[in-house]
């Protein structure tokens, strides 16, 4: 069976971004892994029907830096269902 198993995103702010999705859509934050030599660190975030997002942080990898509204080639959004308006209206 092919499907997807997880996206994965950079952010500045590992344990911020992590908490945001915890909070907001109730997903699980696992442990956070850390490759020190690399200047790595990332964590997983399972979702109530298992779909998973992998939060990644880099000493390494800045961010690119585009004026807001900007329009670029690669993956656009992550859309996230909670299925009904009023979980959004909280």
């Amino acid at each position: 069976m092919t499907r997807i198993d997880h996206v994965a995103l950079w952010t500045e702010d590992l344990d911020r971004l992590a908490t945001f999705y915890a909070t907001y859509f109730g997903a699980s934050a696992g442990p956070r892994y850390a490759n020190p030599a690399k200047g790595f660190a990332s964590r997983f975030l399972v979702f109530a029907e298992g779909a998973r997002i992998e939060l990644m942080t880099s000493t390494v990898v800045a961010p690119a830096r585009q004026a807001r509204g900007a329009q670029r080639m690669g993956l656009t959004h992550v859309a996230i269902g909670v299925g009904a308006d009023r979980e959004v209206d909280v």
